[in-house]
């Protein structure tokens, strides 16, 4: 009998464990990042009781909203030749449960992230190229690695309604600077910010998290001035960070260039907003059996307990407030990734990952039957 040589594969993939007495009733969505457009929604059991087919492969993931339609972020294939090859992203979409694409937003450099706004409209990530003056004075990454003819990407956010018009822009660049907000010495100089996430506080404002500066900060919805921020002296390339219902952020601190520690391994943290302490954290027994070096997620849910995403390896599991697992499953869905420009810098082999995951209860699903 032939091996499978694919090591997240062999070591099994569903459901791997439960503890139906402590983990949180109800549905967990995701879709494979290296998927054709399949979103999955699953029971407990790691049964998929409704899956989509959308017109565009993931870029990268989609949450329910309150109405229990879909909103996806689609990668589009138009612009690859001129933005970097990670690039994924490009339609912003809402679709019902039967798949009908109710809303759709396209814009040529929209990236990882879009949210659905408390006011209907949507808030929209996206590149643009640094103005030369800006870009000459960015510090760090690895020398000599710019985009094509010297250009380095940052990111802007946009507000969009839903008759498609960008009423507000957020640009980093207009607020950070270069010689505070310095490139990690790993990543390279095509972009300066690569913001993972983008969304909505209680209080109106907005938090982004810059992953090549190991920094999350909150925006000023009037101002667009940063009022806030949290950087490397706690964080390393996170993703996901937003608030939770008692206004602490929470963040997966993926820990690729962690400072001052050798060892590289993922934790989920807690941040009182105020103090900006760690007021909780999960990490694995020993650290590094938990990283994810890139994407990820974690959510936290009703009864306590936190959902988290370890990317990298399509691995969903749900911890108590303890750090004891209740619930584990990986993402059975393999395929090679989607290349951009140049296939010598994708990637290579069979992928797993998911992006982020959540877990909904049934009354959050009107639509559902079973």
């Amino acid at each position: 009998m032939s091996i499978d040589q694919n090591t997240i594969r062999r070591r099994g993939t569903g459901l791997r464990a439960i503890d139906p007495v402590k983990a949180f009733p109800g549905y967990t969505l995701f879709s494979p990042i290296t998927g054709r457009g399949e979103v999955y929604l699953i029971d407990l059991q790691g049964k998929i009781v409704h899956q989509w087919a959308l017109p565009y492969p993931p870029g990268a993931y989609g949450y329910l909203l309150p109405n229990g339609n879909l909103f996806y972020s689609g990668k589009t294939t138009e612009n690859i030749e001129t933005v970097p090859w990670w690039f994924k992203g490009g339609a912003v979409l809402e679709v019902d449960p039967s798949g009908n694409v109710l809303w759709e937003y396209n814009h040529p450099t929209h990236h990882h992230d879009a949210r659905r706004l408390s006011n209907g409209n949507t808030l929209v990530l996206a590149l643009e190229p640094l103005p030369e003056d800006v870009s000459r004075r960015i510090q760090g990454g690895i020398p000599e690695s710019e985009f094509r003819n010297g250009v380095i990407y940052a990111d802007v956010v946009h507000e969009v309604t839903p008759a498609k018009e960008i009423i507000w822009s957020w640009h980093a660049y207009e607020h950070l600077d270069p010689s505070v907000d310095v490139l990690v010495a790993n990543d390279k100089r095509e972009e300066w910010t690569h913001a993972n996430t983008v969304s909505e506080l209680a209080d109106g404002n907005f938090l982004v998290s810059l992953r090549n500066l190991s920094t999350i900060v909150i925006v000023d919805r009037s101002s667009g001035e940063i009022i806030w921020r949290l950087g490397q002296e706690v964080l390393s390339h996170q993703h996901y960070p937003h608030e939770i219902d008692n206004g602490n952020i929470l963040v997966f601190d993926n820990g690729t260039y962690r400072a001052n520690v050798a060892l590289n391994f993922s934790r989920v943290l807690e941040i009182n907003r105020q103090s900006k302490e760690v007021v909780w954290e999960y990490t694995d027994n020993p650290p590094h059996n938990f990283y994810s070096p890139y994407i990820s997620g974690a959510q936290r849910l009703p009864n306590g307990n936190t959902l988290i995403t370890e990317g990298n390896y399509g691995r969903i599991f749900e911890v108590t407030h303890d750090g004891e697992i209740v619930w584990e499953y990986v993402n059975p869905f393999f395929n090679e990734q989607q290349t951009t420009q140049d296939p010598s810098l994708a990637v290579r082999g069979s992928q797993n990952s998911v992006f982020r995951a959540f877990r909904y209860e049934a009354s959050q699903i009107p639509w559902l039957t079973l």
